[in-house]
C-alpha cells in the first residue's frame, strides 16, 4: 500500500497530557489528522468508537523536524566501519585491518575527524594493512576521504589522492555519490529503519540534502508505502535545469505521495568544513600541509554563486546556502542581498553559519534569513575550534546571539555527522557541555524553550486547536528537564496527521 493509499487515522483522545511548562491536566481529541479539541481533563464527552489514551501526565508537544539530514548516508552510515571514537590515523588503519582479515572485500568507515589527529595519512598506511582490497574511510564532516591506491583506482582518482591518500571537497563528494551506488530496494530498507528509528524519537520530517535527484527516491519510497516522516528534498546546482523542466518549486507535493513528500530549497556548497580545515574563513588556519589552503576553500566563487540564487529564485525555489567559515558566510549573504535586495520573505536559509563576523549577525535578521544549524557539531568540534580558530571561538555556534538579533533558528543534525535526533540538538543548544565537560562558551547556549520551538518546522512548544496532528508525547518536561535528560528524553508515542508513527 502506497502512502497516498494510506487508511485515513482514527479519532482518538489523548487524555491526561500536560503541555510545555505547565502543570495543567488537559485532554486532546484528535479527529481527520488535526487536533479537533484541547479541554481540561474529564471535559471531553465519551464518544463511541474513539479511542482513549490516558498519558498520565506526559507532556505533549508538536512533532519534532530534523531540518538537516542526509538520509542515505546516515542509513548506510550504521552498516559501515564506525571511526567516530578514532584518535589517530594508525588506529585507523588497525580498524581496517581487522575488517581485512574477517574477509572483507571492500572496507568502508565513517565518522573520524583528523583535525586533532597526532599523525597523518597516507597512502602507504592504509596499503600496508589492506593490500589490494578498495578501502575508503569518509570523515565525520563528508568533506574529506582516505583511500588507498586499490579504492583510488577503482574510483578513477589516483592521480588526485597523491601520498597522502586524502581527497577533499568535490573529489570527496564525487567519490561519496560513487558508494551510494547501492540497489533501489536494499537502499529503501534502509531508509525505512532509520526512519522507524527517527519516528521513536519524536520525529515527523526532515529536510533531506541527500546529493542525488531526490525526487525520484521519494516518489519510489512513498509509492512503495513509506509513511513514517514527512520528506523536505534539496536540489543541487547539478540538477538546477532538471528541476525547472520538471516545474518543482519549493512547497509544492510530489505527486502519488499523500502529501507526505514535497520540494524543499535550493542547495549549494559554498565553503568546505572545520574538521577538514576548508571552511573559508578570514583568518589562516595555523599549522596546514603544503597541501591545504591557509584560508580554506570558496567551492562556489562569488560570481558563481549570484547566478546560481537568481536562476534557482527564477524557478520557484529557496535558497539554503551551505557556509561555515565566517568569509563564506559573509559572501553567501552578500550573494542572497545581492538576489534579493529588499530581503527574503520564504525560507531563504545559511546552512551551518558556525563562524560569523559579529557585523552579520544585522544581516541575518535584516534580510530575513534563517540560520540553520546543527548544536551538536559545537559540541563535536570544541577541541577542534579552539586549535583552528583559536581566538575567534567567542564568535563559533552563536546561537543565543543570533536569536537575540531576531534570526529564525531552524536546528538539525546533518546526519550522518551527527544523529539524527533533535534531542540531541536541543541539548547541546541549552547545555553547550557532553560527557560530563564543562560548557563550552556557555553565554551562547538558549532556553530550552527557544531549541524546542526552532525543532519543530514553525509550530512553536504549544499544542494548539486546529493545527495538524504532528504530535509527540514525551516523559518529562522539555522546558524544566536537565540537559543530561533532555539528550536522553524518553519518547511516549509520535503521531504524523494523526496516525500513530511509535508507541502504537
Amino acid at each position: 500500500m502506497s502512502a497516498a493509499d494510506a487508511a485515513a487515522p482514527a479519532a482518538l483522545v489523548l487524555a491526561g497530557v500536560r503541555m510545555p511548562g505547565s502543570d495543567a491536566v488537559l485532554d486532546v481529541h484528535v479527529a481527520d489528522g488535526l487536533v479537533e479539541t484541547i479541554a481540561p481533563a474529564g471535559g471531553l464527552p465519551d464518544v463511541a468508537g474513539v479511542e482513549r489514551r490516558d498519558l498520565d501526565g506526559r507532556v505533549l508537544v508538536p512533532g519534532l523536524w530534523d531540518r538537516h539530514v542526509h538520509m542515505a548516508q546516515w542509513a548506510m552510515a550504521a552498516r559501515r566501519i564506525d571511526l567516530g571514537a578514532v584518535g589517530s590515523a594508525a588506529e585507523a588503519a588497525e580498524l581496517v585491518a581487522a575488517s581485512v582479515a574477517r574477509g572483507a572485500a571492500e572496507v568502508v568507515g565513517m565518522g573520524y575527524r583528523d583535525g586533532l589527529w597526532p599523525d597523518g595519512q597516507s597512502v602507504g598506511l592504509l596499503d600496508r594493512v589492506a593490500g589490494d582490497v578498495p578501502v575508503v574511510l569518509v570523515s565525520g564532516d563528508l568533506h574529506s576521504c582516505w583511500v588507498n591506491t586499490a579504492a583510488a583506482r577503482r574510483h578513477g582518482l589516483l592521480d588526485r589522492a597523491g601520498d597522502s591518500g586524502v581527497l577533499r571537497e568535490d573529489d570527496c563528494f564525487r567519490l561519496v555519490r560513487e558508494l551510494d551506488d547501492v540497489a533501489d530496494q536494499v537502499l529503501d530498507d534502509w531508509v525505512a529503519d532509520a526512519a522507524r528509528a527517527a519516528a521513536a524519537r519524536g520525529v515527523v520530517g526532515i529536510v533531506d540534502y541527500e546529493m542525488r535527484w531526490n525526487r525520484d527516491d521519494w516518489a519510489r519510497r512513498a509509492g512503495n508505502g513509506f509513511d513514517a516522516l514527512r520528506v523536505r528534498f534539496g536540489v543541487y546546482t547539478q540538477h538546477l535545469e532538471r528541476a525547472a523542466e520538471a516545474g518543482l518549486r519549493t512547497g509544492d507535493v510530489v505527486d502519488g505521495t499523500g502529501g507526505l513528500v514535497r520540494v524543499g530549497g535550493y542547495k549549494v556548497i559554498t565553503d568546505g568544513s572545520l574538521n577538514t580545515r576548508t571552511a573559508w574563513c578570514l583568518d589562516p588556519y595555523p599549522g596546514l600541509g603544503p597541501d591545504e589552503h591557509p584560508y580554506g576553500v570558496a567551492n562556489v566563487p562569488y560570481d558563481e554563486l549570484v547566478p546560481h540564487l537568481r536562476r534557482a529564485r527564477e524557478i520557484g525555489l529557496d535558497p539554503a546556502v551551505h557556509a561555515i567559515g565566517d568569509r563564506a558566510n559573509e559572501r553567501a549573504l552578500d550573494a542572497l542581498e545581492a538576489v534579493q535586495p529588499n530581503g527574503w520573505r520564504g525560507r531563504a536559509a545559511i546552512e551551518h553559519a558556525q563562524l560569523l563576523r559579529r557585523d552579520d549577525l544585522d544581516r541575518f535578521a535584516r534580510l530575513g534569513i534563517v540560520a540553520s544549524v546543527q548544536p551538536e557539531h559545537a559540541m563535536d568540534d570544541r577541541d577542534i575550534a579552539d586549535r583552528y580558530w583559536a581566538g575567534r571561538t567567542d564568535r563559533a555556534f552563536m546561537l543565543r546571539d543570533l536569536a537575540a538579533a531576531g534570526v529564525e533558528l531552524a536546528l538539525g543534525s546533518d546526519a550522518p555527522v551527527a544523529p539524527l535526533d533533535p534531542w540531541v540538538a536541543i541539548a547541546a543548544a541549552v547545555g553547550r557541555t557532553r560527557d560530563g565537560r564543562a560548557p563550552w562558551h556557555p553565554e551562547q547556549a538558549v532556553e530550552a524553550s527557544v531549541a524546542l520551538a526552532a525543532s519543530t518546522d514553525g509550530a512553536g512548544t504549544v499544542v494548539r486547536e486546529g493545527m495538524t496532528a504532528d504530535l509527540a508525547v514525551v516523559e518529562l518536561d522539555p522546558v524544566a528537564a536537565s540537559v543530561d535528560d533532555l539528550r536522553r528524553m524518553p519518547v511516549a508515542l509520535t503521531m504524523l496527521g494523526g496516525r500513530i508513527t511509535h508507541g502504537g
